[in-house]
C-alpha cells in the first residue's frame, strides 16, 4: 500500500512540475504556478526527507524537463553535436537543474522534523525562496529560469513586483499554494486563511494602480530592427554584406526616428574589421539627421588578446558597453580546465569573452542615459539597479536564434518584462528573430514584432525618471526578511534542546 502511495506521489510531482512550467510564457497559465507547488508541498507533507528529496527532484525534471528543452536545439541545431550528444547534455544540463528542488524538499522535510513538524505550512515557502535565490545568483553565475514570480506579470500579485521584487512576490506565490493547501488540511482555520489570501491579492490589486515613476521629458520616436538572419547562416563571410546591407537600409529608411536599435551582434565582424569603411560614415549620417543608433557587435583587442560582446552608440554621443554577466558554457567555461577538454572532445566550439567593467558610464541615446543589457543579462536585476537612478529608459539587444522556433524565446521577454517593471521605465528590445518589443513601465507588452521575420518595429515611448520602492533598496531587504524567517524555524528548538542540556540539578 505504502509503495503505490510512493509511485502516486512520485508520478503527482512530475505533474506538479509539468503543471508549473505551464504557468510560464508561452503557456501562460499563471495560476498553475501556486496550484503546481501546492500539489509538490502535498507530496513533501508527512513523508521523510529522502522521500521530499526525490519528489522534488521528480517536480523539478518535470518543470525543466519542459522548460529548458531548447538546450537541445542549441546544442545540436547550432552546436554542431549528434543527436546522442545533444540529447545526453541536455538530459544532464535538466538533471542537474532539477536539484535545487530536491534540496528545497530535502530541507523543508527536515526542518520540519526538527520543529516536531511545527510551523510545517511556512517552512516549505521560505525554503524554496532561498533555494530560488540560491539558483539563480549563485550557482554558475546563476539560472533564473523558471523562477515563480515570472509567472506572475499578468495576475494581481504583479503589483508588488515594483515595491519588493521577483523573490518578494515569489514567496507571496509560495505563500499561496502552501495556504491553499492548509485551507483543505486545517478546516478550523479555513476562513481566516481564505481572508488572508484573498487580502494578499486584493493588495497586489491595488498596487497595480500606483505609478511609481514620471515623465521626465516628451514622447521618443523608436525604430527596433529585427533582421532575422538565422543562426547557421549569420557568421558565413559570404553573407557579411549584405546582413550589414540591410540593416543599413533600414536604418536608412527611418531616420525619422530619434532612436534606431538593432539586435545583439548584428554586425558578424570585430569592431577593427568594420569600423573604418562602415561605422563612422553611419555615425556621421545619423549625427546629420539627429538620430541615435544602438548597434552590437564583437570587440576585440589583439593586444591582450580579450573578446568582449559589447553595445556601440552611433551619432551625436557615441561610446560603448562591454556584457558584464556572461553565459556560462556559451561566453566563457566555468570548472576549467575539465569543461574545455570535455567540449573540445565532443567537438562543440563556443565563444570565450573577456567581461566587462562593472562601472561602466551609461550609454546615451537621443540626449538621454539608458541602461544596457545584453542578451541574458537581462535576467538579472542588478545589472539593471545599477544606476537607474540617471537612466530614462532601458535598451536590451538578444539573439534568441540560438533555439530555434521554441519556447525560449517567450519565456525570455517574459524575463525582461519582469525588469520593465521592476524599474518603472520602458523597455526597447532589440532580437535578431524574435521576440523584438516595446515594453512599458508597467511590464505590459506594447508592441512585439512577428517572430522569424525581417521587420522593423516603431512606435514612441516617454523618458521616465523617479525609482520604485524595489530599485530604490534592492533585494536586500526581502532576503534578511528570508532568513529572519528561515532562522525563527530553527532557533527555537535549538534554544529548547539548549536549555535541557544544561538545565540546573536540584
Amino acid at each position: 500500500m505504502q509503495r503505490n502511495i510512493n509511485i502516486f506521489l512520485g508520478l503527482l510531482s512530475v505533474f506538479a512540475g509539468i503543471l508549473f512550467t505551464l504557468a510560464f510564457a508561452p503557456f501562460n497559465f499563471s495560476y498553475l504556478a501556486p496550484l503546481a507547488l501546492c500539489l509538490l508541498f502535498t507530496a513533501w507533507h508527512n513523508t521523510s526527507p529522502q522521500q521530499a528529496l526525490l519528489r522534488g527532484y521528480l517536480f523539478g525534471f518535470g518543470s525543466f524537463g519542459l522548460g529548458v528543452s531548447w538546450v537541445y536545439i542549441s546544442i545540436h541545431d547550432f552546436g554542431g553535436s549528434s543527436p546522442l550528444i545533444a540529447a545526453s547534455l541536455t538530459f544532464l544540463f535538466v538533471g542537474f537543474w532539477a536539484l535545487f528542488p530536491a534540496l528545497a524538499g530535502y530541507l523543508s522535510v527536515k526542518i520540519q522534523l526538527l520543529n516536531n513538524r511545527n510551523r510545517s505550512y511556512l517552512t516549505s515557502p521560505i525554503v524554496w525562496m532561498l533555494v530560488e535565490y540560491l539558483r539563480g545568483n549563485l550557482v554558475l553565475n546563476g539560472f533564473p529560469w523558471l523562477q515563480s514570480a515570472y509567472s506572475q506579470l499578468d495576475t494581481p500579485l504583479a503589483g508588488y513586483i515594483p515595491v519588493v521584487g521577483g523573490y518578494g512576490t515569489g514567496l507571496l506565490v509560495a505563500l499561496t499554494a502552501s495556504g491553499l493547501l492548509a485551507i483543505v488540511q486545517k478546516p478550523r482555520c479555513r476562513y481566516f486563511l481564505m481572508c488572508a489570501l484573498l487580502s494578499i491579492w486584493g493588495t497586489g490589486s491595488y498596487l497595480q494602480s500606483l505609478s511609481w515613476t514620471q515623465a521626465v521629458g516628451e514622447p521618443i520616436k523608436v525604430s527596433l530592427l529585427q533582421g532575422n538572419i538565422t543562426q547557421d547562416q549569420k557568421w558565413r563571410p559570404e553573407n557579411k554584406l549584405n546582413t550589414l546591407r540591410w540593416y543599413q537600409t533600414m536604418t536608412e529608411a527611418h531616420w525619422d526616428s530619434a532612436i534606431i536599435v538593432w539586435p545583439e551582434t548584428s554586425i558578424p565582424a570585430y569592431l577593427s574589421d568594420v569600423n573604418d569603411w562602415f561605422l563612422r560614415p553611419l555615425s556621421q549620417a545619423a549625427e546629420e539627421h539627429q538620430t541615435s543608433i544602438i548597434v552590437s557587435l564583437p570587440i576585440n583587442n589583439t593586444e591582450t588578446n580579450e573578446k568582449y560582446n559589447a553595445v556601440m552608440t552611433l551619432g551625436k554621443d557615441t561610446g560603448n558597453y562591454k556584457k558584464t554577466h556572461l553565459l556560462p558554457f556559451g561566453e566563457y567555461l566555468p570548472w576549467q580546465p575539465i569543461s574545455g577538454l570535455i567540449l573540445n572532445n565532443l567537438g562543440m566550439r563556443l565563444g570565450l569573452f573577456t567581461e566587462g567593467a562593472i562601472d561602466q558610464p551609461l550609454l546615451k541615446a537621443a540626449g538621454y542615459p539608458f541602461i544596457t543589457t545584453i542578451c541574458y543579462e537581462d535576467a538579472f536585476d542588478e545589472l539593471v539597479l545599477n544606476q537607474l537612478s540617471a537612466a530614462a529608459f532601458l535598451i536590451n539587444v538578444t539573439n534568441d536564434g540560438w533555439f530555434g522556433q521554441s519556447i525560449e524565446p517567450h519565456q525570455h521577454l517574459q524575463i525582461a518584462r519582469m525588469r520593465a517593471l521592476e524599474t518603472g521605465r520602458y523597455l526597447l528590445r532589440a532580437t535578431n528573430t524574435g521576440a523584438t518589443a516595446i515594453v512599458d513601465p508597467k511590464g505590459k507588452i506594447l508592441r512585439q514584432a512577428p517572430l522569424f521575420e525581417a521587420t522593423v518595429l516603431t512606435d514612441r515611448i516617454i523618458p521616465m525618471q523617479g525609482l520604485t520602492p524595489y530599485a530604490r533598496l534592492g533585494e536586500k531587504p526581502v532576503l534578511i526578511f528570508l532568513m529572519i524567517l528561515f532562522l525563527t524555524l530553527l532557533l527555537p528548538n535549538s534554544l529548547f534542546s539548549y536549555l535541557v542540556k544544561n538545565k540546573p540539578e536540584n
